[in-house]
Protein backbone atom coordinates (compact mmCIF):
# COMPACT_ATOMS: atom_id res chain seq x y z
CA UNK A 1 0.00 0.00 0.00
CA UNK A 2 0.92 3.50 -0.42
CA UNK A 3 0.79 5.85 2.87
CA UNK A 4 0.95 9.64 3.14
CA UNK A 5 3.01 11.15 5.84
CA UNK A 6 1.08 13.57 7.82
CA UNK A 7 2.52 16.14 10.06
CA UNK A 8 3.64 14.26 13.73
CA UNK A 9 3.78 11.21 12.08
CA UNK A 10 6.54 8.73 13.13
CA UNK A 11 8.44 5.30 11.61
CA UNK A 12 7.83 3.76 14.59
CA UNK A 13 4.27 4.71 15.17
CA UNK A 14 3.41 3.54 11.19
CA UNK A 15 5.27 0.70 11.77
CA UNK A 16 3.42 -0.46 14.95
CA UNK A 17 -0.16 1.06 13.29
CA UNK A 18 0.61 -1.46 9.99
CA UNK A 19 2.41 -4.29 11.77
CA UNK A 20 5.78 -4.09 9.90
CA UNK A 21 9.16 -2.81 11.10
CA UNK A 22 10.96 0.08 10.74
CA UNK A 23 13.74 -1.68 9.24
CA UNK A 24 11.68 -2.85 6.56
CA UNK A 25 10.28 1.09 5.95
CA UNK A 26 13.49 2.77 6.01
CA UNK A 27 14.73 -0.08 3.37
CA UNK A 28 11.39 0.38 1.21
CA UNK A 29 11.71 3.94 1.05
CA UNK A 30 15.32 4.44 1.05
CA UNK A 31 15.53 6.75 3.83
CA UNK A 32 18.50 7.09 5.73
CA UNK A 33 18.87 6.29 9.44
CA UNK A 34 18.23 10.47 10.92
CA UNK A 35 16.07 10.93 7.63
CA UNK A 36 12.92 13.34 9.74
CA UNK A 37 9.69 12.29 7.62
CA UNK A 38 8.15 15.19 5.53
CA UNK A 39 4.53 15.94 5.43
CA UNK A 40 2.88 14.54 2.15
CA UNK A 41 5.94 12.11 1.39
CA UNK A 42 4.57 8.88 0.24
CA UNK A 43 5.40 5.94 1.30
CA UNK A 44 5.39 2.20 0.39
CA UNK A 45 4.06 0.04 3.13
CA UNK A 46 4.52 -3.83 2.81
CA UNK A 47 3.02 -6.01 5.63
CA UNK A 48 4.62 -9.38 5.36
CA UNK A 49 2.23 -12.17 5.78
CA UNK A 50 3.74 -15.46 5.41
CA UNK A 51 7.92 -15.40 6.56
CA UNK A 52 10.46 -18.02 7.10
CA UNK A 53 12.87 -17.76 9.54
CA UNK A 54 16.65 -18.51 8.20
CA UNK A 55 18.91 -21.82 9.53
CA UNK A 56 22.44 -22.25 10.11
CA UNK A 57 23.56 -23.39 6.65
CA UNK A 58 20.66 -22.13 4.42
CA UNK A 59 20.75 -20.52 0.60
CA UNK A 60 18.48 -19.10 -1.29
CA UNK A 61 17.63 -22.38 -3.63
CA UNK A 62 17.32 -24.74 -0.50
CA UNK A 63 14.58 -22.18 0.88
CA UNK A 64 12.80 -21.74 -2.73
CA UNK A 65 12.70 -25.70 -2.74
CA UNK A 66 11.14 -25.67 0.91
CA UNK A 67 8.77 -22.90 0.64
CA UNK A 68 7.73 -23.08 -3.24
CA UNK A 69 8.74 -19.33 -3.70
CA UNK A 70 11.20 -18.70 -6.83
CA UNK A 71 14.13 -17.56 -6.04
CA UNK A 72 13.70 -14.45 -7.91
CA UNK A 73 10.65 -13.74 -6.40
CA UNK A 74 12.55 -14.42 -2.98
CA UNK A 75 14.79 -11.62 -4.09
CA UNK A 76 12.15 -9.64 -5.33
CA UNK A 77 10.46 -9.72 -1.42
CA UNK A 78 13.54 -9.37 0.12
CA UNK A 79 15.86 -6.66 -1.53
CA UNK A 80 18.47 -6.78 1.45
CA UNK A 81 19.20 -10.09 0.52
CA UNK A 82 21.00 -8.50 -2.82
CA UNK A 83 22.53 -6.03 -0.95
CA UNK A 84 23.79 -8.10 1.97
CA UNK A 85 25.58 -10.73 -0.33
CA UNK A 86 24.70 -13.79 2.66
CA UNK A 87 22.32 -15.05 4.74
CA UNK A 88 22.57 -15.08 8.42
CA UNK A 89 20.68 -17.33 10.70
CA UNK A 90 17.68 -15.89 12.60
CA UNK A 91 17.25 -13.74 9.70
CA UNK A 92 13.27 -13.32 9.26
CA UNK A 93 12.56 -13.42 5.08
CA UNK A 94 9.30 -12.47 3.33
CA UNK A 95 7.45 -15.26 1.15
CA UNK A 96 4.22 -13.57 1.02
CA UNK A 97 2.61 -9.93 1.49
CA UNK A 98 -0.77 -8.90 3.04
CA UNK A 99 -3.00 -7.01 0.77
CA UNK A 100 -1.83 -8.23 -2.27
CA UNK A 101 -4.45 -7.34 -5.09
CA UNK A 102 -4.27 -8.69 -8.52
CA UNK A 103 -1.01 -7.17 -10.34
CA UNK A 104 -0.64 -4.76 -13.11
CA UNK A 105 0.92 -6.17 -16.25
CA UNK A 106 2.50 -8.27 -17.13
CA UNK A 107 5.02 -6.05 -18.59
CA UNK A 108 8.96 -6.59 -19.83
CA UNK A 109 10.28 -4.04 -17.41
CA UNK A 110 13.43 -2.91 -19.38
CA UNK A 111 15.98 -0.34 -17.46
CA UNK A 112 19.17 1.41 -19.22
CA UNK A 113 22.27 1.29 -17.11
CA UNK A 114 25.80 3.04 -17.69
CA UNK A 115 28.61 1.28 -16.85
CA UNK A 116 29.72 3.92 -14.05
CA UNK A 117 26.11 2.57 -12.10
CA UNK A 118 26.96 1.72 -8.55
CA UNK A 119 26.63 -1.82 -8.19
CA UNK A 120 24.29 -1.47 -5.16
CA UNK A 121 22.30 0.57 -6.92
CA UNK A 122 21.70 -2.09 -9.69
CA UNK A 123 21.60 -4.58 -7.38
CA UNK A 124 18.33 -3.28 -6.43
CA UNK A 125 17.14 -2.96 -9.78
CA UNK A 126 17.91 -6.70 -11.50
CA UNK A 127 15.42 -8.66 -9.73
CA UNK A 128 12.53 -7.01 -11.21
CA UNK A 129 14.39 -6.48 -15.15
CA UNK A 130 13.15 -8.75 -17.97
CA UNK A 131 15.64 -6.79 -20.09
CA UNK A 132 18.87 -4.97 -19.21
CA UNK A 133 19.95 -2.21 -21.91
CA UNK A 134 23.53 -1.27 -21.78
CA UNK A 135 24.08 2.68 -22.73
CA UNK A 136 25.78 2.95 -25.01
CA UNK A 137 27.54 2.09 -28.30
CA UNK A 138 28.45 4.51 -30.93
CA UNK A 139 30.57 4.56 -34.30
CA UNK A 140 33.40 6.31 -35.55
CA UNK A 141 32.78 8.32 -39.12
CA UNK A 142 34.96 5.84 -40.63
CA UNK A 143 32.40 3.08 -39.05
CA UNK A 144 34.54 1.88 -36.68
CA UNK A 145 32.65 0.80 -33.39
CA UNK A 146 33.48 2.82 -30.07
CA UNK A 147 32.49 0.38 -27.56
CA UNK A 148 31.75 0.60 -24.14
CA UNK A 149 33.12 -1.24 -21.28
CA UNK A 150 30.02 -3.73 -20.73
CA UNK A 151 31.47 -6.55 -19.30
CA UNK A 152 29.78 -6.31 -15.64
CA UNK A 153 26.70 -5.54 -16.31
CA UNK A 154 26.52 -8.44 -19.11
CA UNK A 155 27.63 -10.93 -15.93
CA UNK A 156 24.68 -9.10 -14.10
CA UNK A 157 22.47 -9.58 -16.81
CA UNK A 158 22.62 -13.26 -17.01
CA UNK A 159 23.16 -13.65 -13.32
CA UNK A 160 19.69 -12.52 -13.24
CA UNK A 161 18.09 -13.69 -16.27
CA UNK A 162 17.41 -10.18 -17.66
CA UNK A 163 17.94 -10.04 -21.60
CA UNK A 164 20.94 -8.01 -22.81
CA UNK A 165 20.04 -5.05 -25.09
CA UNK A 166 23.00 -3.32 -27.03
CA UNK A 167 22.33 0.24 -27.53
CA UNK A 168 23.48 1.80 -30.69
CA UNK A 169 23.66 5.89 -30.90
CA UNK A 170 24.68 8.13 -32.88
CA UNK A 171 26.55 10.59 -30.25
CA UNK A 172 29.63 11.77 -30.90
CA UNK A 173 32.98 13.08 -29.35
CA UNK A 174 30.83 15.75 -27.63
CA UNK A 175 28.40 13.75 -25.86
CA UNK A 176 26.02 14.57 -28.27
CA UNK A 177 23.07 13.45 -30.50
CA UNK A 178 24.62 13.85 -34.37
CA UNK A 179 22.52 14.61 -36.92
CA UNK A 180 25.08 14.80 -39.77
CA UNK A 181 26.92 11.27 -38.17
CA UNK A 182 23.18 9.56 -38.12
CA UNK A 183 22.49 11.07 -41.67
CA UNK A 184 25.80 9.60 -43.30
CA UNK A 185 24.81 6.04 -41.75
CA UNK A 186 21.40 6.49 -43.16
CA UNK A 187 22.69 7.33 -46.40
CA UNK A 188 25.60 5.34 -46.82
CA UNK A 189 24.84 1.28 -47.50
CA UNK A 190 28.26 -0.05 -47.06
CA UNK A 191 29.04 1.97 -44.30
CA UNK A 192 25.54 0.94 -42.50
CA UNK A 193 26.49 -2.84 -43.60
CA UNK A 194 30.33 -2.06 -41.92
CA UNK A 195 28.20 -0.87 -38.56
CA UNK A 196 25.88 -3.70 -38.80
CA UNK A 197 28.09 -6.73 -39.05
CA UNK A 198 30.39 -5.47 -35.85
CA UNK A 199 27.61 -5.16 -33.68
CA UNK A 200 26.19 -8.68 -34.88
CA UNK A 201 29.49 -9.92 -34.41
CA UNK A 202 30.08 -8.27 -30.61
CA UNK A 203 26.02 -9.16 -29.74
CA UNK A 204 26.60 -13.25 -30.49
CA UNK A 205 30.36 -12.98 -28.58
CA UNK A 206 29.05 -11.08 -25.65
CA UNK A 207 25.65 -12.56 -25.56
CA UNK A 208 23.45 -9.67 -26.82
CA UNK A 209 20.02 -10.72 -27.75
CA UNK A 210 18.55 -6.98 -28.54
CA UNK A 211 19.47 -4.22 -30.57
CA UNK A 212 18.48 -0.65 -29.19
CA UNK A 213 18.62 1.82 -32.13
CA UNK A 214 18.46 5.12 -30.33
CA UNK A 215 19.10 8.17 -32.99
CA UNK A 216 17.60 11.21 -32.07
CA UNK A 217 17.30 14.68 -34.03
CA UNK A 218 16.98 13.18 -37.60
CA UNK A 219 16.19 15.56 -40.50
CA UNK A 220 12.62 14.86 -41.87
CA UNK A 221 14.66 14.52 -45.05
CA UNK A 222 16.58 11.61 -43.75
CA UNK A 223 13.51 9.86 -42.69
CA UNK A 224 13.09 7.17 -45.85
CA UNK A 225 16.93 6.24 -45.43
CA UNK A 226 16.48 5.76 -41.47
CA UNK A 227 13.56 3.69 -42.12
CA UNK A 228 15.74 1.62 -44.93
CA UNK A 229 18.60 1.39 -42.48
CA UNK A 230 15.88 0.13 -39.36
CA UNK A 231 14.83 -2.59 -42.26
CA UNK A 232 18.15 -3.60 -43.00
CA UNK A 233 19.02 -3.71 -39.45
CA UNK A 234 15.86 -5.86 -38.51
CA UNK A 235 16.83 -8.37 -41.35
CA UNK A 236 19.99 -8.87 -40.54
CA UNK A 237 19.23 -9.09 -36.71
CA UNK A 238 16.45 -11.70 -37.48
CA UNK A 239 18.51 -14.06 -39.47
CA UNK A 240 20.85 -14.40 -36.48
CA UNK A 241 17.85 -14.63 -33.48
CA UNK A 242 18.15 -11.45 -32.24
CA UNK A 243 15.61 -8.59 -32.22
CA UNK A 244 15.58 -4.73 -32.87
CA UNK A 245 14.15 -2.24 -30.69
CA UNK A 246 13.80 1.03 -31.62
CA UNK A 247 13.49 4.35 -29.23
CA UNK A 248 10.86 6.95 -30.18
CA UNK A 249 10.31 10.51 -29.58
CA UNK A 250 7.07 11.70 -27.79
CA UNK A 251 4.64 12.16 -30.55
CA UNK A 252 1.05 13.29 -29.99
CA UNK A 253 -0.08 13.33 -33.65
CA UNK A 254 1.39 12.31 -36.89
CA UNK A 255 2.97 15.43 -38.38
CA UNK A 256 4.13 16.83 -34.99
CA UNK A 257 6.63 18.85 -36.53
CA UNK A 258 10.17 19.87 -35.46
CA UNK A 259 13.81 17.98 -35.55
CA UNK A 260 12.72 15.75 -32.35
CA UNK A 261 9.69 14.65 -34.31
CA UNK A 262 9.48 14.52 -37.91
CA UNK A 263 11.67 11.14 -38.71
CA UNK A 264 9.90 9.41 -35.99
CA UNK A 265 7.15 8.07 -38.32
CA UNK A 266 5.18 5.68 -35.39
CA UNK A 267 3.23 3.52 -37.92
CA UNK A 268 6.45 2.95 -40.20
CA UNK A 269 8.51 2.54 -37.56
CA UNK A 270 6.11 0.52 -35.34
CA UNK A 271 6.01 -2.11 -38.28
CA UNK A 272 9.85 -2.68 -38.53
CA UNK A 273 10.54 -2.98 -34.90
CA UNK A 274 10.03 -5.89 -32.73
CA UNK A 275 9.44 -3.52 -29.52
CA UNK A 276 9.23 0.07 -29.18
CA UNK A 277 9.92 2.44 -26.18
CA UNK A 278 8.10 5.86 -26.49
CA UNK A 279 9.99 8.50 -24.51
CA UNK A 280 6.67 9.78 -22.41
CA UNK A 281 8.78 12.10 -20.88
CA UNK A 282 11.15 15.68 -20.56
CA UNK A 283 8.32 17.69 -20.27
CA UNK A 284 9.81 19.09 -17.43
CA UNK A 285 14.07 19.88 -18.85
CA UNK A 286 16.64 21.46 -17.60
CA UNK A 287 16.37 24.90 -19.59
CA UNK A 288 12.62 24.12 -19.13
CA UNK A 289 10.19 26.13 -16.94
CA UNK A 290 9.04 24.36 -13.62
CA UNK A 291 6.81 21.26 -14.53
CA UNK A 292 6.48 17.27 -13.69
CA UNK A 293 8.98 15.50 -16.01
CA UNK A 294 6.06 13.18 -17.01
CA UNK A 295 3.25 14.88 -16.38
CA UNK A 296 0.04 12.27 -16.60
CA UNK A 297 -2.52 14.21 -19.68
CA UNK A 298 0.70 14.38 -21.42
CA UNK A 299 1.94 11.23 -21.28
CA UNK A 300 -1.56 9.70 -21.62
CA UNK A 301 -1.68 11.76 -25.31
CA UNK A 302 1.19 9.78 -26.59
CA UNK A 303 0.20 6.63 -25.54
CA UNK A 304 -3.05 7.05 -27.38
CA UNK A 305 -1.71 7.78 -30.37
CA UNK A 306 0.96 5.29 -30.32
CA UNK A 307 -1.19 2.25 -29.76
CA UNK A 308 -3.53 4.04 -32.94
CA UNK A 309 -0.05 2.92 -34.73
CA UNK A 310 1.90 0.73 -32.88
CA UNK A 311 0.32 -2.93 -31.54
CA UNK A 312 0.11 -1.82 -27.76
CA UNK A 313 2.06 -5.30 -26.91
CA UNK A 314 5.25 -3.97 -28.93
CA UNK A 315 5.22 -0.69 -26.91
CA UNK A 316 7.16 0.09 -23.83
CA UNK A 317 5.81 3.19 -21.58
CA UNK A 318 9.15 5.16 -20.54
CA UNK A 319 9.30 5.83 -17.20
CA UNK A 320 11.43 8.69 -15.78
CA UNK A 321 14.25 7.67 -12.82
CA UNK A 322 14.45 11.81 -11.81
CA UNK A 323 13.50 14.93 -11.42
CA UNK A 324 14.81 18.70 -11.35
CA UNK A 325 15.02 21.50 -9.19
CA UNK A 326 14.60 24.85 -10.72
CA UNK A 327 15.86 28.13 -8.99
CA UNK A 328 12.88 31.30 -9.49
CA UNK A 329 12.52 33.36 -10.99
CA UNK A 330 12.42 30.88 -14.58
CA UNK A 331 15.20 32.21 -16.72
CA UNK A 332 15.80 30.12 -20.32
CA UNK A 333 19.85 30.36 -19.78
CA UNK A 334 19.64 28.49 -16.61
CA UNK A 335 19.76 25.59 -16.02
CA UNK A 336 17.61 23.19 -13.74
CA UNK A 337 19.29 20.63 -11.38
CA UNK A 338 18.41 17.53 -11.99
CA UNK A 339 18.20 15.35 -8.64
CA UNK A 340 17.45 11.78 -7.99
CA UNK A 341 13.87 10.91 -6.53
CA UNK A 342 14.84 9.55 -3.13
CA UNK A 343 17.30 12.77 -3.10
CA UNK A 344 14.55 15.17 -3.78
CA UNK A 345 12.85 13.60 -0.94
CA UNK A 346 15.87 13.95 1.33
CA UNK A 347 16.44 17.76 0.14
CA UNK A 348 12.50 18.21 1.35
CA UNK A 349 13.23 16.48 4.66
CA UNK A 350 16.80 18.82 5.16
CA UNK A 351 14.91 22.11 3.91
CA UNK A 352 11.80 21.62 6.42
CA UNK A 353 9.44 21.39 2.89
CA UNK A 354 6.17 20.00 2.59
CA UNK A 355 5.64 17.93 -0.37
CA UNK A 356 2.22 18.32 -2.58
CA UNK A 357 0.86 16.04 -4.77
CA UNK A 358 -0.11 17.78 -8.24
CA UNK A 359 -3.51 15.98 -9.21
CA UNK A 360 -3.47 16.63 -12.35
CA UNK A 361 0.16 16.53 -13.29
CA UNK A 362 -0.10 13.25 -11.14
CA UNK A 363 3.29 13.85 -9.61
CA UNK A 364 5.08 15.23 -5.96
CA UNK A 365 5.99 19.07 -5.59
CA UNK A 366 7.79 21.09 -3.14
CA UNK A 367 8.89 24.62 -2.76
CA UNK A 368 11.72 26.00 -0.01
CA UNK A 369 14.55 28.77 0.11
CA UNK A 370 17.94 28.59 0.04
CA UNK A 371 20.33 31.62 0.06
CA UNK A 372 17.51 33.94 -0.06
CA UNK A 373 15.88 32.08 -3.38
CA UNK A 374 13.17 30.38 -4.22
CA UNK A 375 13.61 26.98 -5.89
CA UNK A 376 11.26 24.61 -7.27
CA UNK A 377 11.20 20.75 -7.18
CA UNK A 378 9.26 18.38 -9.33
CA UNK A 379 10.06 14.86 -9.09
CA UNK A 380 8.76 10.70 -9.04
CA UNK A 381 7.46 8.88 -6.22
CA UNK A 382 5.08 5.95 -5.83
CA UNK A 383 1.87 7.67 -6.35
CA UNK A 384 3.23 8.65 -10.28
CA UNK A 385 4.49 5.67 -10.85
CA UNK A 386 1.29 3.81 -9.68
CA UNK A 387 -0.95 6.52 -12.09
CA UNK A 388 1.07 5.30 -14.76
CA UNK A 389 1.35 1.99 -14.60
CA UNK A 390 -2.73 1.68 -14.16
CA UNK A 391 -2.32 4.02 -17.80
CA UNK A 392 0.33 1.47 -19.30
CA UNK A 393 -1.97 -1.35 -18.04
CA UNK A 394 -5.67 -0.42 -19.17
CA UNK A 395 -4.28 0.41 -22.64
CA UNK A 396 -2.49 -3.32 -22.32
CA UNK A 397 0.89 -2.11 -23.35
CA UNK A 398 3.82 -4.60 -23.37
CA UNK A 399 6.16 -3.04 -21.16
CA UNK A 400 8.03 -0.12 -19.41
CA UNK A 401 11.56 1.23 -20.28
CA UNK A 402 13.11 3.21 -16.77
CA UNK A 403 15.73 6.25 -17.66
CA UNK A 404 17.64 5.16 -16.46
CA UNK A 405 18.85 3.45 -13.46
CA UNK A 406 21.75 5.30 -12.50
CA UNK A 407 19.99 7.39 -8.97
CA UNK A 408 19.03 5.01 -5.85
CA UNK A 409 14.70 4.68 -6.27
CA UNK A 410 14.06 1.95 -3.79
CA UNK A 411 10.11 2.66 -3.18
CA UNK A 412 10.04 2.03 -6.91
CA UNK A 413 11.01 -1.33 -6.09
CA UNK A 414 9.12 -2.18 -3.19
CA UNK A 415 5.83 -0.91 -5.35
CA UNK A 416 6.59 -2.89 -8.15
CA UNK A 417 7.17 -6.29 -5.61
CA UNK A 418 3.75 -6.09 -4.35
CA UNK A 419 1.93 -4.24 -7.59
CA UNK A 420 3.38 -5.27 -10.88
CA UNK A 421 3.92 -8.37 -12.86
CA UNK A 422 7.29 -8.58 -14.46
CA UNK A 423 7.96 -10.99 -16.50
CA UNK A 424 11.38 -13.14 -16.48
CA UNK A 425 14.00 -12.69 -19.60
CA UNK A 426 12.56 -16.51 -20.38
CA UNK A 427 8.77 -15.37 -20.44
CA UNK A 428 9.82 -12.44 -23.01
CA UNK A 429 7.34 -12.60 -25.48
CA UNK A 430 8.75 -13.11 -29.14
Amino acid sequence: MIYVVNRGDTLSRLARDFGTSVSRLHSDNGLLADQPLVPGQALVVLIPDRTYTVRPGDGLLGIARQTGVPVRELIRLNPTVVQAGTLRAGEVLTLSLKGEKEKLGPFRVNGYAYPHIRPEVLGQAMPFLTELSVFSYGFREDGTLVPTPDEWLLAESQRFGAVPSLVLTSIDQSGQFSTVRAARLFQDRALQNNVLEQIIQVMGKKGYRILDSDFEFIRGEDAEDYFSFLRNARDRLHRQGFRLHVDLAPKSYADQPGLLYEAHNYSVIGEIADQILLMTYEWGYAYGPPMAVAPLPQVERVLRYGVSEIPAGKIQMGLPNYGYDWTLPYEKERRAVTVGNQEAVLLASRVGAEIRFDETAQAPTFQYRQDGALHEVWFEDARSVQAKLRLADSLGLGGLGIWNLLRPFSQNWAFFSQSVQAETGKEQKK
